[in-house]
Protein backbone atom coordinates (compact mmCIF):
# COMPACT_ATOMS: atom_id res chain seq x y z
CA UNK A 1 0.00 0.00 0.00
CA UNK A 2 1.33 3.46 -1.11
CA UNK A 3 0.30 6.69 0.80
CA UNK A 4 -0.09 9.93 -1.01
CA UNK A 5 -0.62 13.70 0.58
CA UNK A 6 -4.28 15.37 -1.51
CA UNK A 7 -3.01 18.18 -3.37
CA UNK A 8 -5.04 20.62 -4.52
CA UNK A 9 -3.60 21.56 -8.65
CA UNK A 10 -4.55 24.99 -8.84
CA UNK A 11 -7.00 25.29 -5.98
CA UNK A 12 -8.93 22.30 -7.04
CA UNK A 13 -8.90 18.70 -7.04
CA UNK A 14 -8.47 16.82 -10.50
CA UNK A 15 -12.01 15.22 -11.59
CA UNK A 16 -10.66 11.52 -11.60
CA UNK A 17 -9.29 11.40 -8.19
CA UNK A 18 -12.38 12.97 -7.22
CA UNK A 19 -14.50 10.04 -8.78
CA UNK A 20 -12.62 7.79 -7.12
CA UNK A 21 -13.00 9.44 -3.45
CA UNK A 22 -16.65 9.52 -4.26
CA UNK A 23 -16.84 5.93 -5.55
CA UNK A 24 -15.35 4.80 -2.08
CA UNK A 25 -17.46 7.03 -0.53
CA UNK A 26 -20.18 5.46 -1.71
CA UNK A 27 -18.95 2.11 -1.10
CA UNK A 28 -19.20 2.98 2.77
CA UNK A 29 -22.92 3.31 2.95
CA UNK A 30 -23.08 1.87 5.75
CA UNK A 31 -20.75 4.82 7.54
CA UNK A 32 -22.50 7.55 6.28
CA UNK A 33 -26.18 6.18 6.85
CA UNK A 34 -24.82 6.24 10.62
CA UNK A 35 -23.11 9.29 10.38
CA UNK A 36 -25.60 11.53 8.53
CA UNK A 37 -22.88 13.41 6.70
CA UNK A 38 -24.09 13.29 3.25
CA UNK A 39 -28.00 14.54 2.89
CA UNK A 40 -28.36 10.81 1.23
CA UNK A 41 -26.00 8.17 2.00
CA UNK A 42 -27.81 6.02 -1.22
CA UNK A 43 -26.39 9.12 -3.56
CA UNK A 44 -23.56 10.58 -2.45
CA UNK A 45 -22.51 13.03 -5.43
CA UNK A 46 -18.66 14.47 -6.70
CA UNK A 47 -19.90 17.90 -5.96
CA UNK A 48 -20.65 16.82 -2.11
CA UNK A 49 -17.47 15.16 -1.86
CA UNK A 50 -15.57 17.93 -3.30
CA UNK A 51 -17.30 20.29 -0.96
CA UNK A 52 -16.16 18.05 2.14
CA UNK A 53 -12.78 17.88 0.95
CA UNK A 54 -12.34 21.51 0.15
CA UNK A 55 -13.76 22.48 3.73
CA UNK A 56 -11.26 19.77 5.43
CA UNK A 57 -7.99 21.04 3.61
CA UNK A 58 -8.64 24.70 4.25
CA UNK A 59 -7.29 24.09 7.92
CA UNK A 60 -3.75 24.03 8.06
CA UNK A 61 -3.03 21.61 9.80
CA UNK A 62 -5.55 18.89 8.35
CA UNK A 63 -4.15 16.19 5.90
CA UNK A 64 -5.76 14.11 3.21
CA UNK A 65 -4.00 10.73 2.58
CA UNK A 66 -5.05 8.32 -0.29
CA UNK A 67 -3.90 4.88 0.25
CA UNK A 68 -3.35 3.02 -2.92
CA UNK A 69 -2.55 -0.55 -3.70
CA UNK A 70 -2.95 -3.11 -6.77
CA UNK A 71 -3.77 -0.11 -8.80
CA UNK A 72 -6.28 1.60 -7.41
CA UNK A 73 -7.54 3.90 -4.05
CA UNK A 74 -8.02 1.38 -1.36
CA UNK A 75 -8.39 3.95 1.79
CA UNK A 76 -8.32 7.66 2.80
CA UNK A 77 -6.96 9.36 5.60
CA UNK A 78 -8.20 12.62 7.29
CA UNK A 79 -5.26 13.66 10.02
CA UNK A 80 -4.95 16.57 11.98
CA UNK A 81 -1.48 17.31 13.43
CA UNK A 82 -3.27 19.35 15.88
CA UNK A 83 -6.75 20.13 17.71
CA UNK A 84 -8.38 23.04 18.13
CA UNK A 85 -8.18 22.88 21.92
CA UNK A 86 -4.42 24.08 22.59
CA UNK A 87 -4.46 21.93 25.67
CA UNK A 88 -4.71 18.40 23.57
CA UNK A 89 -1.33 17.42 22.34
CA UNK A 90 -1.79 14.67 19.98
CA UNK A 91 -2.83 14.35 16.59
CA UNK A 92 -5.82 13.27 15.65
CA UNK A 93 -7.59 11.09 12.93
CA UNK A 94 -10.50 12.55 11.70
CA UNK A 95 -11.48 10.00 8.93
CA UNK A 96 -10.08 6.53 8.14
CA UNK A 97 -12.16 4.67 5.29
CA UNK A 98 -11.12 1.87 3.18
CA UNK A 99 -12.62 -0.10 -0.04
CA UNK A 100 -15.38 -2.89 1.86
CA UNK A 101 -12.99 -5.96 0.68
CA UNK A 102 -12.18 -7.08 3.88
CA UNK A 103 -8.65 -7.55 2.76
CA UNK A 104 -6.79 -5.71 5.68
CA UNK A 105 -6.80 -2.41 4.17
CA UNK A 106 -8.36 -0.49 7.43
CA UNK A 107 -5.39 -2.39 9.29
CA UNK A 108 -2.77 -1.65 7.01
CA UNK A 109 -3.72 2.54 6.76
CA UNK A 110 -4.05 2.91 10.42
CA UNK A 111 -0.46 1.50 10.74
CA UNK A 112 0.98 3.98 7.86
CA UNK A 113 -0.83 7.06 9.46
CA UNK A 114 0.47 6.12 13.29
CA UNK A 115 4.17 5.33 11.65
CA UNK A 116 3.67 9.35 10.49
CA UNK A 117 3.10 10.46 13.21
CA UNK A 118 5.60 8.48 15.07
CA UNK A 119 8.52 9.46 12.63
CA UNK A 120 7.47 13.34 13.52
CA UNK A 121 8.06 12.76 17.16
CA UNK A 122 4.40 12.35 18.05
CA UNK A 123 3.73 9.81 21.79
CA UNK A 124 -0.21 9.16 20.88
CA UNK A 125 -2.72 9.60 18.24
CA UNK A 126 -6.38 10.36 19.56
CA UNK A 127 -9.79 9.91 17.24
CA UNK A 128 -13.77 10.03 17.82
CA UNK A 129 -16.08 7.00 17.51
CA UNK A 130 -19.52 7.76 17.15
CA UNK A 131 -21.67 5.88 19.58
CA UNK A 132 -23.98 4.05 17.00
CA UNK A 133 -20.83 2.52 14.98
CA UNK A 134 -19.84 -0.52 17.31
CA UNK A 135 -18.21 -2.15 14.09
CA UNK A 136 -15.60 1.19 14.05
CA UNK A 137 -15.31 0.41 18.18
CA UNK A 138 -14.49 -2.92 17.73
CA UNK A 139 -11.75 -2.01 14.86
CA UNK A 140 -9.97 0.47 16.60
CA UNK A 141 -10.03 -1.69 19.84
CA UNK A 142 -8.23 -4.32 18.28
CA UNK A 143 -5.96 -2.26 17.23
CA UNK A 144 -4.73 -1.10 20.94
CA UNK A 145 -6.93 2.25 20.79
CA UNK A 146 -8.40 2.86 24.20
CA UNK A 147 -11.63 4.50 25.35
CA UNK A 148 -10.33 7.49 27.74
CA UNK A 149 -14.03 9.81 27.26
CA UNK A 150 -17.18 10.34 25.92
CA UNK A 151 -18.40 13.79 24.15
CA UNK A 152 -20.58 15.41 21.08
CA UNK A 153 -18.22 15.90 18.18
CA UNK A 154 -17.61 19.26 17.35
CA UNK A 155 -19.17 19.23 14.01
CA UNK A 156 -22.65 18.03 14.54
CA UNK A 157 -23.24 17.58 18.07
CA UNK A 158 -23.58 13.46 17.73
CA UNK A 159 -22.22 11.58 20.74
CA UNK A 160 -19.17 9.91 20.62
CA UNK A 161 -16.53 7.65 22.35
CA UNK A 162 -13.02 9.32 21.92
CA UNK A 163 -10.05 6.77 21.57
CA UNK A 164 -6.20 7.26 22.29
CA UNK A 165 -3.86 5.25 21.49
CA UNK A 166 -0.16 5.55 22.82
CA UNK A 167 2.96 5.43 19.92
Amino acid sequence: MILDRLTPVDGALPGALLTEVTELYAANRQFFALSGDFPDPDDIRIGQVATELARDLRHPDTEVLLARGEGRLTGIAITLAHHPDPADPDPWIGLLMVAPQRQGYGRRLAQLVEDRFRADGRKAVKLAVLQNNPRAMAFWSALGYLVIGQREDRRRNRPCAILRKEL
